[in-house]
């Protein structure tokens, strides 16, 4: 996903959110996720949850979504700037949610967890960059004309040029994955005139 959480976490009696940066001997050494940058101890004792491990509960008691695709929607729906804060309305705050994931758990769902949720986003979005999903690349299509390049062979020319006819197309994917079997090692010493032309025998000088 675009925003990466990984590293991101919520640690219970400290405000904000926190990078992890190393464990350490009676905690976790942390950073806070704001223009101070500031290190500090979360003690052992204190729970940190990583944002990348939350979800949203669903109508659906088999399905959540993840706070990663949660952030994502928002993004696609209000950009960087959240239309809510966590001092927002109920139904401001509801409506919000709705917007985003319409199925979500009206029961299970709080309205606190809602506010964290405003909160949360609205420090990721502020000091995290959004990175798009790059589309993947198409494949260039291969060369028609590479299998005419190579030198033909000088003896036996006409059988190694009937030989080619059973090779896949240019734009043929190639479905052994460039392994090749028994059957193919058998086609291709047919194919190969020098493989299928016999040994000269050595003549005898006569005396």
């Amino acid at each position: 996903m675009p925003y990466e959480l990984q590293e991101l976490a919520a640690i219970s009696g400290m405000p904000g959110l926190y990078r992890l940066v190393r464990a350490a001997r009676h905690g976790v050494l942390v950073e806070s996720l704001d223009e101070k940058a500031t290190r500090t101890l979360a003690p052992a004792r204190n729970k940190v949850s990583l944002l990348s491990e939350i979800s949203i509960y669903t109508q659906d008691a088999d399905e959540t979504v993840p706070l990663t695709e949660v952030f994502e929607r928002i993004y696609q729906k209000h950009g960087t700037a959240s239309p809510v804060t966590p001092k927002s309305g109920e139904q401001e705050l509801t409506d919000f949610l709705a917007g985003v994931i319409p199925d979500y758990d009206r029961d299970r769902v709080y309205l606190s967890d809602i506010k964290k949720l405003a909160s949360w986003y609205g420090i990721v979005s502020k000091h995290r960059p959004y990175v798009a999903t790059e589309p993947v690349a198409a494949e260039p299509a291969a060369d028609a004309t590479a299998a005419t390049e190579a030198p033909a062979p000088a003896p036996k020319a006409k059988k190694a040029k009937a030989a080619t006819a059973d090779e896949p197309a240019a734009d043929e994917p190639l479905s052994t994955g460039g392994t090749i079997g028994a059957e193919d090692a058998a086609a291709t010493a047919e194919g190969n005139p020098e493989a299928a032309a016999p040994a000269k025998k050595s003549r005898k000088k006569a005396e």
